[in-house]
């Protein structure tokens, strides 16, 4: 019976993109945002992920039935009127030109709770569960992260949480099995003001303590990270980057299959850091297929740096 990981994806995303093909313009439209992403690298990995998520208005709908139908991803939602997350880009000139981008309309203290209680149901079902950002700010109180790190933890359940700023402290009081944050991330949210070891190593050590049993930064080709039994460094093969959106989400993702599946943090770790690299040289995000993920697996180096 395969692994299955909850996630929690409150607003996930229509993505409409222009391409050029054959000198006439293209139209690509998908579902997307961080929840669904993590999904879709887990499911190729051969673990069921449940999206837990809101459906607000025509736009929701529509990403209701791409997840489904397209996708083929469990959900479970609430959904309403209202206005989704969403956005349209231009990429005819090469770069993403962005035409509209909104992150969607703010949910109601009942609609929080119901989201609440569906994922808290879904997470305790599962064998892990992933608590990922909105698309947009203001679309519900940080305090939801605290309520379902704290009872799924309460519950003996596994937390992983990818997420940054106030969301990041709110997780942390509720406290996560892994927490993932890149080093840009740890910047903007003042806890580093460099990119040394040393910097990011103390960083690490404070999130820590405040909640976290495991704590992964992601850099540009790789990560460190800090567990029970020391801290690692890992570094992935330099591949020719076509587009680096999502590839911390498939780290996570990859970091959680193995988690699901009770394997040790210097496998998941190893495999994270491969599925983050395969990402950067694809246009469809945390869209690899799993044998050129394990075929990478084999290069990342996974040094332990300290006890």
């Amino acid at each position: 019976m395969p692994a299955h990981v909850a996630i929690f994806a409150p607003s996930p995303v229509l993505t409409v993109t222009i391409e050029e093909h054959g000198g006439e313009p293209d139209l690509h439209v998908h579902a997307g945002g961080q929840g669904l992403w993590q999904a879709r690298l887990l499911e190729a990995l051969g673990v069921e992920a449940t999206l837990c998520v809101a459906l607000l208005g025509e736009t929701g709908a529509l990403i209701g039935h791409l997840l489904r139908e397209q996708e083929g991803i469990d959900l479970l939602a609430i959904e309403r009127d209202g206005r989704a997350a969403a956005y349209v880009h231009d990429r005819r000139g090469g770069e993403r030109e962005e035409i509209m981008d909104t992150g969607g309309d703010a949910l109601s203290r009942h609609e929080v709770d119901d989201l609440y209680g569906l994922t808290l149901r879904a997470g305790l079902q599962a064998d892990a569960t992933i608590l990922s950002g909105p698309s947009g700010d203001g679309v519900l109180p940080d305090s939801i992260y605290t309520r379902l790190a704290a009872d799924l933890r309460g519950a003996g359940r596994l937390v992983i949480a990818d997420l940054a700023g106030p969301r990041l402290d709110a997780v942390l009081e509720g406290g996560v099995t892994v927490l993932k944050v890149s080093d840009e991330e740890l910047a903007a949210d003042g806890r580093i003001t460099g990119d040394s070891d040393k910097q990011i190593l103390t960083a690490m050590r404070k999130l820590r303590d405040a909640g976290a049993d495991h704590v992964i930064v992601t850099r540009q080709t790789g990560c460190l990270a800090l567990g029970p039994d020391g801290t690692y460094r890992t570094t992935g093969p330099e591949l020719q980057v076509v587009d680096t959106r999502g590839s911390g989400d498939s780290l996570t993702a990859a970091v959680t299959s193995v988690f699901a599946t009770g394997g040790d943090f210097e496998t998941a770790l190893r495999l994270g850091t491969a599925a983050g690299a395969v990402n950067v040289t694809r246009h469809g995000l945390a869209s690899a297929d799993p044998a050129t993920i394990h075929s990478v697996e084999q290069l990342v180096e996974v040094e332990r740096i300290g006890d």
